[in-house]
């Protein structure tokens, strides 16, 4: 008999674990070159247009408990009036907590949210009294890789996989009720951890309740708002024309991407990886820390703004060395093309030369 079966949901081999999701990583910047951007092409993502900052929306949002996920996106729409919006992670009716709303062109990043860690607090009920140590003891054994099966009512395969607990603080046990923080790796069901858990325990356990307190780069913080809070900022717009409050409420896409490695690119680089070229070393200007082979990092421009997702086809210590060669192939794109001009006409002109008009700052 396998490992799993044995043992449902635990790790044969406990380790201790960090108290941070990988989201959580703090990296340095490297500069490999200095370049100067041109202002007439693109802008900051703060200088863009309300058009254009509703087409790249990113919005921290606190679900209720009573909608579905779809629901609470489909009211969104309605309260922008957009035709586009997507949410990140779905959350069952009676969860709480965060779900990340991507508007328009933003939802192209949607995957780098759904494959971040998560953070949870859950009540779980314990079926019979237990000693608080054997609690403890027990919930420390799911630190780590477990292996889990989907459960019934869920929309995917049910078969069994490895989800990794990144943490697994216990912080109140009153009664047969402990109150649970767990930083997990996307894809991990709260409500079979509960059960794993009773299982182990010999007792049986179920989950009370659950709220996500943090999705990727997404936090409780004050970027969290209702949607009340997303009607009224929109409503305020719409009578005085002040822009301020929704443009508090809803972020620039960028804000999406924190948590992901970054590489910033020359301006006549740009255009190139818009067309889904794939990035080369001489319009690599600096990037982030500990990037491996095969990561995905977001490719940015001078003045912040979000060109492009990639996967890194060489370590951070490569691109810094490499002079030419590829160093990330280019995934999905985010920013429109002809936003910034194709690198012929970047260059320096010859004498007698045509000077071709270029367009391309949306702000």
């Amino acid at each position: 008999m396998s490992t799993p079966e044995r043992a449902p949901g635990r790790n044969s081999d406990p380790k201790s674990c960090s108290k941070n999701l990988p989201s959580d990583k703090v990296r340095s910047v490297i500069v490999k070159r200095k370049a100067k951007t041109d202002p007439n092409y693109g802008c900051s993502p703060e200088k863009r247009s309300l058009e254009m900052h509703l087409r790249l929306g990113a919005i921290n949002l606190d679900k209720t408990s009573g909608p579905t996920s779809h629901e609470v996106v489909a009211w969104v729409k309605n309260i922008l009036h957009v035709d586009k919006a997507g949410h990140s992670g779905t959350l069952d009716p009676k969860v709480t907590g965060i779900l990340p709303v991507l508007l328009g062109d933003a939802t192209r990043v949607m995957d780098t949210l759904l494959l971040a860690g998560k953070e949870y607090i859950c009540l779980m009920h314990v079926h019979k009294a237990m000693p608080r140590k054997r609690i403890l003891e027990v919930c420390k054994e799911f630190e780590g890789p477990i292996y889990q099966k989907p459960p019934l009512k869920s929309s995917v395969v049910k078969q069994l996989r490895t989800r990794t607990i990144y943490y697994l603080d216990v912080l109140e046990i009153e009664e047969q009720h402990a109150l649970m923080q767990v930083g997990c790796e996307a894809g991990t069901y709260m409500r079979k951890l509960c059960y794993d858990i009773g299982l182990a325990l010999g007792t049986g356990a179920n989950m009370e309740e659950l709220r996500r307190t943090k999705a990727g780069p997404f936090r409780e913080d004050g970027t969290l708002v209702t949607l009340h809070q997303l009607k009224d900022a929109y409503e305020n717009w719409k009578e005085t024309g002040d822009e301020k409050e929704l443009r508090r409420v809803i972020h620039p896409v960028e804000t999406a991407l924190r948590h992901l490695p970054r590489l910033v690119i020359s301006d006549n680089a740009v255009d190139a990886v818009c067309h889904g070229a794939p990035l080369a070393a001489p319009g690599l200007l600096s990037l982030e820390t500990d990037i491996k082979v095969g990561d995905d990092v977001a490719i940015f421009t001078l003045k912040g703004e979000a060109v492009a997702l990639a996967k890194a086809a060489l370590s951070n210590s490569e691109m810094l060395a490499a002079e030419r060669g590829i160093v990330a192939k280019t995934e999905r794109v985010i920013m429109e093309p002809g936003t910034y001009p194709r690198a012929w006409k970047l260059a320096e002109k010859k004498p007698g030369s045509m000077q071709v008009p270029v367009s391309g700052n949306n702000c």
